[in-house]
């Protein structure tokens, strides 16, 4: 299969390891429309190529993903129909992520923040810079965490660690994730390669179909926990949009000062 019809995706391809690099380094790889649209294709064409056993996600630059770019909530505050698009787009991505049968690794190769942070725990194996950063900042902008961080973070470091974390929108290190738990390795910029390609190799070159099928079984619950929370969350967080905090946050980042929220 050639991956000839993504503009903000590039791929590599290094024998069963197929690499897909979110390509928008100048804006720290922010998920733009365009970038969402072909995210909502990439895990349903990697499960189709026979060619792949196992993709690797990062990011190109200094950042895995800013998560939602500032421009497009500028947008989507002026066209609700925007702010719809990305919640059925973004419903779709997590949806083919879990049911993608081929092992997914994600390269955090820098900040995973938002959206960001959520794509990256989707994926089956997170391996990071130490000094990376992870957060769901959610509230900080004014918006409800529900493009899918309050499914998957419970389900990886509990409910006590999720609320300090998604009710306060803070960051952490990626070595501090991998001390809770969030993520499995955080390792040395210098050995993060090192590291996922231990692990493509470890998990590409395994039993195919015990591996794939081992997936699908772990992944059984949090496809259950998906659905039951996945319409809830954006909902939410589409009527959060439609706040004066919001746009206050909105504002205040545009304009460079502290946001000033009224609880409207």
């Amino acid at each position: 299969m050639e991956y000839t019809n993504y503009n903000c995706i590039v791929f590599q391809r290094e024998g069963k390891v197929l690499r897909a690099t979110l390509n928008r380094p100048d804006a720290r790889n922010a998920i733009n429309p365009e970038l969402d649209g072909e995210l909502v294709r990439l895990f349903w064409d990697v499960d189709r190529d026979p060619d792949v056993n196992v993709l690797v996600l990062t990011g190109a630059g200094k950042a895995f993903s800013a998560g939602g770019d500032i421009p497009g909530m500028l947008a989507s505050i002026e066209d609700i129909n925007m702010f719809e698009n990305g919640y059925k787009n973004g419903k779709r991505i997590l949806q083919s992520m879990l049911d993608c049968e081929k092992p997914i690794i994600a390269r955090v190769n820098g900040d995973a923040v938002g959206l960001g942070a959520t794509l990256a725990l989707f994926c089956d194996i997170v391996i990071a810079d130490e000094t990376a950063r992870i957060a769901d900042p959610h509230v900080k902008v004014g918006l409800v965490a529900g493009d899918g961080g309050a499914v998957i973070w419970p389900q990886l470091v509990g409910y006590a660690k999720t609320k300090q974390y998604l009710l306060s929108g803070d960051l952490m290190t990626a070595a501090e994730a991998a001390q809770m738990g969030l993520i499995a390795f955080a390792v040395p910029a210098g050995e993060l390669d090192t590291k996922v390609t231990e692990w493509a190799d470890k998990l590409g070159n395994g039993a195919q179909k015990a591996i794939r099928y081992t997936k699908a079984l772990i992944n059984i619950g949090l496809k259950q926990q998906l659905a039951a929370m996945v319409d809830a969350g954006f909902a939410l967080e589409t009527v959060s949009s439609r706040s004066q905090d919001h746009a206050e946050a909105v504002d205040a980042f545009v304009n460079k000062r502290k946001p000033n929220f009224t609880g409207k």
